[in-house]
């Protein structure tokens, strides 16, 4: 099983490398932000020890083409996908908020519903509503980019009010978001399914605000299956979900869920063939279309040379 969970590599005017629960970032020379989407797999907050194969092709490749599918929406930071797990961008700065949009009453949104809240990040919900209703209107609910610990939920008032971002910025985010989430959502109705809440991230260059980052993947947004939805919703049944729940599911059956004193169980090959499975499966539902596996046998190899292939190419 190849999979890739550290990459350590030493690029041409490598000004930084940062690693994430996930990706492996390289800042080359202020000009090219490097991701690669490792194979690594977090749940509860934590990495797990093994990586699952496929998985950072599943989740690179369908960012790519949703980025590809909203760039007449918004610019985004793309430049090229030279190897299947990596995408090179322009670096951007960040906007320190991630702009979270739901369309159904799910998730954080539901756990603060049932405590009996009715507004989250300063957005008002309707009464009478239950787990996994659809909002009249798809509500934003921004959080917090937090480079330590959890992010945290903002109002949009609070953002305008801290001058985290400007009144101008501000207004363009929410029209992107809005927008794009859209567009999403009418691309996962043709594949039978239902776009729920997903976040995005966005960064400025050059006084320009672009998408980055990821958007769409099963790892930062929710899909139900539209089939059987409504019959579900009518008997308080839970939703057929297209996410990595599964893998929380499997770590809870096990006894783990990220708190202190306990084992992660062990990830045998079986375990980690069928994530493996299951993700391929995520990118064949969400994207509509065969998933081909990359070449397995170095992957190290193949990512540093496409990387450095396209690195020349740029001089």
């Amino acid at each position: 099983m190849n999979a890739i969970t550290e990459t350590n590599f030493k690029f041409p005017n490598q000004k930084s490398y940062y690693k994430g629960k996930v990706r492996d970032v390289y800042n080359i020379d202020d000009k090219y932000l490097v991701m690669i989407v490792s194979d690594r797999i977090s749940a509860f907050d934590v990495v797990l020890p093994k990586g699952i194969p496929y998985k950072g092709q599943v989740l690179n490749q369908i960012a790519a083409k949703f980025l590809k599918a909203t760039e007449d929406i918004v610019p985004n930071w793309v430049i090229a996908v030279p190897d299947p797990m990596v995408t090179v961008g322009h670096v951007c700065e960040t906007f320190k908020v991630e702009m979270v949009i739901r369309g159904y009453l799910s998730g954080h949104a539901w756990r603060e519903y049932k405590s009996g809240k009715r507004s989250v990040c300063g957005v008002a919900m309707p009464e009478g509503m239950k787990e996994n209703d659809k909002f009249p209107e798809p509500i934003i609910t921004p959080t917090t980019k937090a480079s330590v610990g959890h992010d945290e939920d903002i109002s949009k008032e609070e953002i305008l009010k801290q001058g985290i971002v400007s009144k101008e910025d501000y207004e363009l985010l929410e029209k992107y978001t809005r927008a794009v989430f859209q567009r999403g959502t009418e691309i996962a109705d043709k594949m039978g399914l239902i776009l729920v809440d997903t976040k995005y991230e966005f960064g400025k260059k050059d006084g320009k605000i672009y998408l980055i980052d990821e958007i769409h993947t099963p790892d930062s947004s929710r899909y139900f299956y539209k089939e059987g939805y409504a019959e579900r919703q009518a008997k308080n049944e839970a939703q057929k979900q297209l996410s990595k729940e599964f893998v929380r599911e499997w770590l809870m059956a096990n006894g783990f869920q990220g708190k202190d004193g306990q084992q992660i169980p062990e990830m045998t090959s079986e375990i980690i063939h069928s994530i493996s499975e299951r993700y391929i499966e995520l990118y064949e539902n969400i994207v509509g279309e065969k998933f081909a596996k990359a070449d397995a046998t170095n992957v190290l190899n193949r990512v540093e040379n496409n990387i450095n292939k396209f690195l020349t190419s740029q001089k």
